[in-house]
């Protein structure tokens, strides 16, 4: 038997995406532009994030190639066999799938899409995802083509969100702000952080699949962190027992067709002592300056310098762990960033409409000394023509969030 390196399959009907074919359709369009600016034949994506973000499409490697080629005037997922139709029916375009029967299939998919005729002279790739192998075995095919990086326009491209967007978005942060509240209930002493983060979890899902009953549900997560696992924001929850005094980290994280959204409070249980409050205290005058100061024309290497200032006048800068905020969107902690969108030092963009942005300061106090332990807020905002709207709802501080059981 004569097995195929390469097929389609339209196996079933298209699958309800998360966004309209008009919103598809113009991105798509907008990356063309991108191709028209650049003098570029063709584009070949690879990453999760940009893949699903021009077709809808949220890959599952393990291990496997994936990509989605685009040309002057076509567009196609690539994608394992092991998957077989589900990535035709949740893309907004054609797909190619590639057998294991041979090495590479993969990249004879590639030539399939775009023929041998006329081979492209200008192609672009995503730098900054592209595996060297991957980038090698590309090179060797097209021998005679010049290469150049497209990352940082389609970075620049998914920055400012389209109408569609901001709504998905801020159906997350309100699903984040569910998944506190449920959070909330199950902290008591003596429960885990696992059992009590299962319980955000769980909450969050049911409300995304009663929002989105046609979408794909999967990656949403909390983490609640206790005690001293609180020094990291991306610790992971362990089995550890809640005691009363113990400082708390409250992250959700509703995950919607590839869409992160987030919300991270800092609570205690029963009671919190005089240096804890003083060092959450300062951490939460730190994030309200923060939301005044996100607005449009704003730059953000500026917020963070006012921000470190106060920091400093409060005496807590030398336990500042990170960036004061980031952008939103395609994003998980698998896949994504627009690192162009972020609250740091050396990060000179101009805030502007339609851009979506987190305030989360955060300070770290280490074992031994007073009031020990990680404090830090999370809320995010849309930045609109004259203010900026904070879309986050959940409270913050002591008079909310030491909680008495």
């Amino acid at each position: 038997m004569e097995r195929p390196d390469f097929f389609e399959l339209k196996n079933g009907e298209k699958a309800k995406l998360p966004f309209s074919n008009k919103e598809y359709s113009q991105r798509v369009l907008n990356l063309r532009k991108v191709m028209e600016k650049n003098n570029l034949d063709m584009i070949i994506l690879t990453s999760m994030h940009n893949i699903a973000y021009y077709t809808g499409f949220i890959y599952c490697s393990f291990g496997r190639p994936y990509g989605c080629v685009i040309t002057k005037d076509k567009i196609s997922t690539i994608s394992a066999n092991i998957d077989a139709s589900q990535p035709w029916r949740r893309s907004h375009c054609d797909n190619i799938i590639y057998t294991d029967w041979k090495r590479d299939n993969f990249l004879k998919a590639i030539v399939s899409i775009i023929g041998r005729d006329e081979p492209p002279k200008y192609i672009g790739l995503e730098y900054d995802h592209i595996t060297l192998d991957m980038r090698d075995k590309i090179g060797s095919l097209f021998s005679f083509s010049v290469f150049s990086d497209v990352a940082k326009d389609l970075m620049n491209l998914r920055m400012i969100k389209s109408y569609e967007e901001i709504e998905i978005i801020r159906n997350g942060a309100r699903i984040a702000d569910l998944g506190g509240e449920e959070i909330v209930k199950n902290i008591r002493e003596g429960n885990t952080e696992l059992e009590i983060a299962i319980s955000g979890r769980d909450k969050m899902e049911r409300e995304i699949a009663k929002s989105y009953p046609g979408a794909e549900y999967m990656d949403t997560w909390v983490w609640l962190q206790s005690g001293i696992n609180t020094d990291g924001a991306h610790n992971p929850k362990t089995n550890r027992k809640l005691q009363k005094g113990d400082i708390i980290s409250l992250n959700t994280f509703p995950m919607i067709s590839g869409y992160y959204t987030a919300l991270e409070r800092t609570l205690f249980l029963d009671q919190a002592d005089e240096a804890s409050l003083k060092a959450w205290e300062a951490n939460i005058k730190v994030h309200k300056r923060g939301l005044e100061l996100i607005k449009p024309g704003a730059k953000c290497s500026e917020i963070c310098h006012e921000l470190n200032e106060l920091f400093a006048e409060l005496g807590y800068l030398q336990y500042r762990t990170f960036g004061y905020g980031h952008s939103f969107g395609v994003l998980s902690h698998f896949y994504g960033r627009e690192a162009g969108l972020e609250l740091r030092e050396d990060i000179d963009t101009v805030l502007e409409e339609n851009m979506v942005i987190s305030m989360e300061p955060m300070i770290m106090i280490p074992e031994g000394k007073p009031g020990a332990g990680g404090y830090r807020e999370h809320d995010i905002l849309i930045i609109g023509k004259n203010g900026a709207e904070n879309i986050t709802k959940f409270p913050f501080g002591p008079e909310h969030n030491i909680i008495k059981t």
